[in-house]
Formats: structure tokens, C-alpha cells, sequence
């Protein structure tokens, strides 16, 4: 059954809603037949896929690029796009133009909008427009170059009445969700136990309504530095290697092709073809 906001708001207090972030329509037909409820469209595609250090050189149209694929698999999947850096800061012609684009032209189902409080104005108009909402609070990765690294929010009392007071203030602005990243577990719990919408978690403790990880993070396919709060369900990486290998020896040592697999022996379709 296909996922929807509607669907996905009714979840809350029933199960905890399973999210992943992805980027491709291969990746988005997995997740789909696993049963994953939602897939966002995130930023992080900057850091993971494209090789940026951070989010916020990813561009409207790159979200759009990578939506588009996600909706051409046709999960059952709510498909989600982030807004990317400082467009939800614009007058909101811009900002509902962005959404317009995502949800139109992309094929997304759902935007996600980092920001708080300070952006509930603007969030409160596109949800009258008919823009689902979901908000994003905690840690803000598009804020990096401000913030000067990336830390946990909510550890002080100051701090986390703030980080309430932003998720009340989406929650009356009508997101249909949260994500509430690298934030204080206890607050985390607080807030999933206040609003009446579904707080999804990334480095936010277990007692959120759901949690989200990157693909590459869950799959084992991110080289490198993994965030402590991430798990690997898989070691696709190492097979990714594996097959690589594999296929630089029979090449080199002439075992690949063979004559079956040179020879053409049925029509091949024409999107089986080229490089």
C-alpha cells in the first residue's frame, strides 16, 4: 500500500516509521520493496555521492535530478525532497517556486525544510498552499559554515526548551513531521511524547516515533568516517569491491567474455545498450 502523509501521521503510537535517505531509482526500488515508509531526497547527496564536503554546495537543480530518479521507481514509498541551502530564507515566491519544482517537475510527494521557529511563517503559508511540510530541527547541516562544526543540540536546559519550542512551533505551522537530528535523547523522548506528529530520528536515541539513516551509512557502502550513531546493516561496500576485483581479473586474464556471453544470441532491448 502506497505511503502518504496521511498514512505516516497515523503510524505514530502504532509502530515506529522506518526512513532512509537515498538518491537513485535502483537504491529507492529496494528500500520500496523492503518497506521502508519514507524516502528523502536529502542534501546529503552533496557529501555521500557527489563528493562535497558538506551539504550546502547542493543545488535546487541537483535535488530535482536525483527526486526525479527516486520517482521513477515507483516505490510505495512517500518520497520526500530536501530544500537545499538558504532557499527556504527567500521572500516566499521563491520558496513555494522551489516547492513547485520538487513536487511537479522532480515528482517529489513531500518537502523537507530545515529550520525552526524562525521559519514557520513561511512553512504555515506553503502547508495553505498545499505543500506537505515535514520540518527539520536539532542539528541543521546547511548552518555548518555558522555553526563552525557539527555537534549535539539539547544538552543544555536553555538549548532545549529552544529546540521544543521550534518542534510546537512547526507542529502549529502543519508539518506533517519532524526530523530531529543529533539531538539529547531525553529531549528527543520529550518531544515525540508532546507533539501529535511524528518526530523522526537521526542521532536522536530510540525513543523517537521513527528512525532515518543515509543508504550508504546502513548499506556499508560511506569510505571513511561514519557518524558514531549510524549503523552498517550490510557490508555492501566490501562486495562492491569484491565484484570490482573480480571483474578486473577476468578481464585482464581474458576469461571475460566468454564465447556465450560475446555472442549476441537475442534481440537485446535498446536501454540494455551503451556505456
Amino acid at each position: 500500500m502506497k505511503t502518504t502523509t496521511h498514512t505516516l501521521r497515523k503510524l505514530k503510537n502504532q509502530r515506529p516509521i522506518v526512513a532512509v535517505t537515498a538518491y537513485d531509482a535502483i537504491t529507492a526500488r529496494y528500500a520500496g520493496a523492503a518497506g521502508v515508509d519514507l524516502i528523502l531526497i536529502g542534501d546529503s547527496v552533496g557529501n555521500t555521492l557527489l563528493g562535497f564536503e558538506n551539504t550546502v554546495p547542493v543545488t535546487l537543480d541537483m535535488i530535482c535530478h536525483h527526486t526525479a530518479a527516486v520517482a521513477r521507481a515507483k516505490p510505495d514509498s512517500l518520497i520526500a525532497a530536501d530544500v537545499p541551502f538558504a532557499e527556504a530564507h527567500y521572500d516566499f515566491e521563491r520558496i513555494l517556486g522551489a516547492c513547485q519544482r520538487l513536487m511537479q517537475s522532480a515528482g517529489a510527494e513531500a518537502v523537507k525544510i530545515e529550520g525552526g521557529a524562525e521559519l514557520a511563517p513561511q512553512i504555515h503559508r506553503l502547508t495553505d498552499a498545499g505543500v506537505p511540510v515535514c520540518g527539520h530541527i536539532g542539528l541543521k547541516p546547511q548552518q555548518v559554515y555558522a555553526l563552525g562544526r557539527y555537534k549535539k543540540f539539547g544538552q543544555s536546559p536553555e538549548e532545549a526548551e529552544a529546540i521544543l519550542a521550534d518542534a510546537l512551533a512547526l507542529e502549529q505551522a502543519g508539518v506533517f513531521a519532524i526530523v530531529l537530528e543529533l539531538s539529547d535523547a531525553t529531549l528527543a523522548r520529550r518531544i515525540s511524547e508532546r507533539v501529535k506528529i511524528p518526530v523522526i530520528g537521526i542521532g536522536a536515541g530510540p525513543d523517537c516515533d521513527g528512525q532515518i539513516l543515509v543508504c550508504t551509512d546502513l548499506l556499508g557502502l560511506t569510505p571513511g568516517y561514519v557518524p558514531s550513531f549510524a549503523r552498517a546493516f550490510a557490508a555492501a561496500g566490501e562486495e562492491y569491491r569484491r565484484g570490482f576485483e573480480a571483474y578486473t581479473q577476468a578481464v585482464r586474464n581474458r576469461t571475460f567474455p566468454s564465447k556465450p556471453e560475446g555472442a549476441a544470441t537475442a534481440p537485446i532491448p535498446p536501454q540494455a545498450t551503451g556505456v
